[in-house]
């Protein structure tokens, strides 16, 4: 019995030491909503079909939507448009004048006048969401059909209707796991460099490197990006608290010419910072092995 209980410890204490963090990349182009249009349950998806110009916060849709209780697809095209969602089923047309409808919007200015250009094709059913965008969960919308002048409301059970996202996948013990899009911020980026266990929680260390702006054009569109790396504090069970982020080179903030010196065991790695716009200068010392930074003057 003793010999039973000693092999039972011993395994639970490798099960135990064993457990990792990992992270994992994953773009998604293609997004499943649930939500309710008069009431009724339908479920839509909706997949990325390029930009209008330089702007990856306004871009095109295609995909279907359906009622679950009939499950039969209904087409529709539209555009994302910094949280508004535009949708329209133009019926049996609808392939030739989803068509026209891209060809018809090539700007920004085009992308304001999306409900002019979507009525002259004339829609069949249309469904907007997010129209005021304010943040709410679920989303609201309306439901409009051709010749009736009837509004339905309709909404989207979510709080977040972007369709292209950079998910970055936080695996971590106790079958838990976080989205650095949902806790970070929407640009991905993210390599994972260690992580730590204490009396006081647990701490992951990430460095990241991504764009500073996802718009192709505009303030910082076509720069290397935003650079450094992020402390993430948990409970001792794994339960997320918040981060701390430290900037090594950034287009945003005017940080460049940053030096880095690494340590003869390659444990550390420190940075000299210069002056940028909204931070004197300092000095960030990296503990790769122990997923801290230190910030000093």
């Amino acid at each position: 019995m003793k010999k039973i209980f000693t092999l039972l410890l011993s395994f639970n204490l490798t099960f135990f030491f064993c457990q990792k963090v990992e992270l994992k990349q994953v773009t998604d182009s293609s997004q499943i909503f649930k939500g309710e249009i008069a009431g009724v349950p339908v479920t839509l998806q909706l997949h990325y079909n390029g930009i209008p110009d330089c702007n990856l916060y306004q871009h095109f849709v295609d995909g279907w939507y359906y009622y679950d209780k009939y499950q039969k697809k209904i087409p529709l095209t539209g555009l994302y448009d910094y949280g508004k969602l535009s949708l329209y089923n133009f019926g049996p047309k609808h392939q030739q004048n989803s068509k026209q409808f891209k060809e018809k919007i090539n700007s920004p200015q085009d992308v304001e006048k999306v409900a002019e250009i979507a009525k002259t094709l004339t829609p069949k059913e249309t469904i907007l969401f997010g129209q005021d965008q304010t943040q709410e969960n679920p989303i609201p919308g309306s439901f409009y059909i051709e010749n009736k002048d009837k509004v339905q409301p309709a909404k989207l059970f979510t709080g977040n209707d972007m369709i292209y996202r950079y998910n970055n996948y936080l695996i971590l013990p106790n079958n838990k796991k976080i989205n650095t899009f949902d806790v970070i911020n929407l640009y991905g980026g993210n390599e994972l460099i260690s992580y730590v266990s204490g009396e006081k929680g647990n701490r992951v260390l990430l460095y990241f490197d991504h764009s500073s702006n996802l718009n192709a054009c505009g303030r910082c569109g076509a720069s290397e990006g935003e650079k450094g790396y992020r402390a993430l504090y948990f409970t001792k069970d794994w339960n997320y608290k918040r981060y701390e982020e430290f900037l090594t080179e950034s287009c945003l903030e005017n940080m460049y010419d940053t030096t880095q010196i690494k340590s003869k065991d390659g444990k550390t790695l420190q940075y000299k910072i210069r002056k940028s716009d909204s931070f004197p200068a300092h000095t960030l010392t990296v503990d790769l092995k122990n997923a801290s930074v230190i910030k000093s003057k």
